[in-house]
């Protein structure tokens, strides 16, 4: 049901009965690679473009999510996905090998939480009872549509951020065990007029701090209620001004409890500049990590705030601001 101007609630408090994480040889390296199901040590993940390693990622990791669901790929209704490639060809052409209805989402970035609150909507409004919800992206196929081929070896940055070679899937069902999403604020789309592709994290944070300002007037809350809220991938720059932000429209969190899935995934040794970006980096954190440590008991409540930048290859051709949305989503233990 509708919450305030922006926020869903849902009243049967749908169940991610089960979820799985899927990365490349860096995100092995990385600091949380324990919390990934399957890590692959070759980034091709043996196909012969980087394109379609990406859509075996995503495949992999709806595979094992419902593996571990205890269900057949019969048992799910939808299957709700989104990545950054063109047309989102990951996620149709994976769709195309799992053989479920498919409703593909884009919201960049931002895609991982906007299926994950529209698949519990669909179980909540007993449109169905299991849904499927996922994402990925690869480094090298998004280096190469969005900015430079990883071979041409352009300079970047300290503001750039690293694109997450991976996917990340979640299985929600109307009953079951396991974490339960309770609401979902959609985000407005905020362009602040930046246009650098390589300061994302500085373009999407107004976004972020839009959607949180809204989550917490829509459903009458504050930071207090959470144990931990992630935005998605505003890396190291992005995550400050986030913070920053916050501060100036009266919104105090805690900076233990303020955090970055961007920030988290890799080693302080790992060149990856500001941090990790990719619609697999808040996928790949949320399914993993954090539902793992709700899982072990440590978390109770978790907001994740994933963030998109939604240009294009032609709209950052044609000099366009970067417009960019962030999609929030409650998930209590």
């Amino acid at each position: 049901m509708i919450k305030g101007h922006q926020s869903w609630i849902f009243k049967s408090n749908p169940t991610i009965i089960a979820s799985a994480a899927v990365g490349g040889p860096f995100e092995s390296k990385g600091a949380l690679a324990e919390d990934f199901d399957i890590l692959h040590e070759d980034i091709w993940i043996g196909q012969d473009s980087f394109e379609k390693a990406e859509k075996v990622l995503l495949e992999h990791a709806c595979e094992r999510a419902i593996q571990k669901s205890g269900l057949k790929k019969e048992d799910i209704q939808f299957f709700l996905s989104g990545d950054l490639m063109n047309q989102i060809i990951s996620s149709s052409f994976a769709a195309r090998t799992l053989g479920m209805p498919f409703l593909g989402v884009f919201g960049a970035c931002s895609s991982a939480m906007e299926g994950l609150a529209l698949a519990s909507l669909i179980v909540d409004s007993k449109a169905a009872n299991y849904v499927i919800a996922g994402a990925s992206s690869h480094n090298a196929a998004a280096e190469k549509q969005f900015r430079y081929p990883t071979e041409y070896g352009g300079q970047k940055p300290p503001t750039a951020q690293w694109t997450v070679t991976g996917a990340g899937a979640a299985v929600v069902g109307s009953k079951g065990d396991g974490p339960r999403v309770t609401s979902a604020t959609i985000g407005r789309v905020i362009d602040m007029g930046i246009s650098d592709p390589f300061n994302m994290g500085a373009a999407m944070a107004p976004a972020a701090v839009d959607t949180i300002e809204a989550h917490f007037r829509d459903l009458n809350v504050d930071s207090s209620y959470y144990d931990i809220i992630a935005t998605g991938d505003l890396g190291k720059v992005g995550h400050e001004i986030a913070a920053n932000l916050l501060i100036k429209h009266g919104i105090i969190i805690p900076s233990e409890k303020f955090t970055d899935c961007g920030v988290l995934i890799y080693k302080e040794n790992q060149p990856v500049f500001s941090g990790a970006s990719g619609c697999a980096c808040s996928a790949t954190v949320t399914y993993g990590h954090f539902l793992n440590r709700m899982r072990r008991g440590e978390l109770k409540r978790l907001l994740i705030v994933a963030t998109g930048a939604l240009m294009s290859p032609m709209s950052y051709q044609q000099k366009e601001s970067i417009p960019c949305i962030a999609h929030a989503v409650s998930i209590e233990m």
